[in-house]
């Protein structure tokens, strides 16, 4: 069962192919998933379980399958725009946000999962995939930076308490690009290689993309490309959504230790199973090659709701903010935070206008994190 249950992710981007081949308003196929996916997720109990499964092809072929089928629904997308007798802005519509949400979910994680594993093949696969959401420099910045920041206010992907959605994902669409970039220029330069010889990493995702694009013109034209962007360009800031639940306002002093405390968990069944358990990383970032099948649930979190829940509270501010995540934070600073990560949180609910909600007596559960 461990091993069928990793091919939900695949039935669903299967169902979004079969919206293309129908064509018509059944191209909404691969977005109208969100809602129910997270309609389910927000109301089954918490899976705690560990998985009982052993490395080797059957537990990563679901892994090659997401990612392959995502970047291939990009081409059933331009094929659709090419067979399609007339098709009505709101159908265009439906197509682009089910290319963004696929590219997404399961993309994201599945293609995270390969370029964090050893294999050239993995990697190569793992970070050319990401041309579906315009990012294949993202795992130096993801990898060199983000798991040696995380927590603290030099990473990128951890939101700072009091910021909203909005104001979060442009700025680290931004930032993460920047850094990837400057942390690719510093190593060429290291080398005794220009900062932006023809080694740089932005070259080849430059070229990936050209490819990809020429296919996609090839097969369904101007429209087709158009179409193809549009999904492309709202996949590269919807990915962003994923870091702002996932390390929402946590603290670590910088160069401290990481620990499975310094980030959040969403532990329902399908938000572990749609996101390939990138939802239950507690010990991602403490060893970032285990796979995805050998992360633990972490039995002494503060529960979190399911990631899609996280998504649509995220959209209401005021909601997200005073439902979902205040008292999450209050727990942590109280129950988890160490007297260090304490005062760097009052300094940042103070810039926020947050409650001073630090008189409590820690509960020390830090000490055994």
């Amino acid at each position: 069962m461990d091993y069928l249950r990793y091919y939900v992710p695949v039935v669903v981007q299967l169902a979004a192919y079969a919206g293309f081949a129908l064509g018509g308003n059944w191209v909404f196929i691969g977005i109208a998933s969100l809602p129910l996916l997270g309609l389910i997720d927000s109301v089954l109990p918490n899976d705690m379980r560990p998985r009982t499964m052993k490395r080797g092809l059957l537990a990563d072929l679901p892994i090659w399958f997401a990612t392959i089928l995502a970047v291939g629904l990009y081409f059933m997308a331009a094929w659709w725009v090419r067979s399609a007798e007339a098709i009505t802005p709101w159908q265009y519509a439906g197509a682009i946000l089910s290319l963004a949400w696929m590219s997404v979910v399961p993309l994201v994680p599945a293609s995270h999962e390969l370029y964090h594993q050893r294999g050239k093949l993995r990697r190569f696969i793992g970070t050319y995939s990401q041309v579906c959401y315009l990012d294949c420099t993202r795992e130096i910045a993801h990898v060199t930076g983000h798991h040696l920041d995380v927590a603290t206010e030099h990473d990128g992907d951890t939101a700072r308490r009091g910021v909203s959605l909005y104001g979060f994902t442009g700025n680290a669409v931004i930032q993460s690009t920047r850094d990837a970039w400057r942390m690719e220029s510093d190593s060429l330069e290291k080398q005794g290689y220009g900062r932006w010889s023809i080694r740089h990493r932005i070259w080849k995702a430059l070229l990936a993309q050209l490819v990809m694009q020429s296919l996609v013109f090839l097969i369904g034209g101007w429209t087709a490309v158009a179409v193809v962007l549009g999904g492309m360009i709202g996949a590269r800031f919807w990915v962003e959504s994923f870091n702002y639940f996932q390390h929402y306002g946590l603290i670590r002093v910088p160069g401290g230790a990481i620990s499975r405390r310094h980030v959040w968990n969403h532990l329902k069944p399908l938000s572990r199973v749609m996101g390939f358990e990138i939802t239950n990383h507690a010990d991602h970032h403490t060893d970032s090659f285990a796979a995805f099948h050998e992360l633990r649930p972490d039995r002494q979190w503060i529960p979190m709701p399911s990631v899609f829940v996280c998504f649509f509270s995220a959209l209401i501010p005021p909601l997200w903010h005073n439902v979902v995540i205040k008292p999450a934070l209050k727990r942590w600073d109280n129950e988890l935070a160490t007297p260090e990560e304490r005062e760097l949180a009052k300094a940042q609910n103070r810039a926020a206008g947050w409650p001073d909600w630090f008189d409590e007596k820690p509960a020390g559960a830090w000490a055994a994190s």
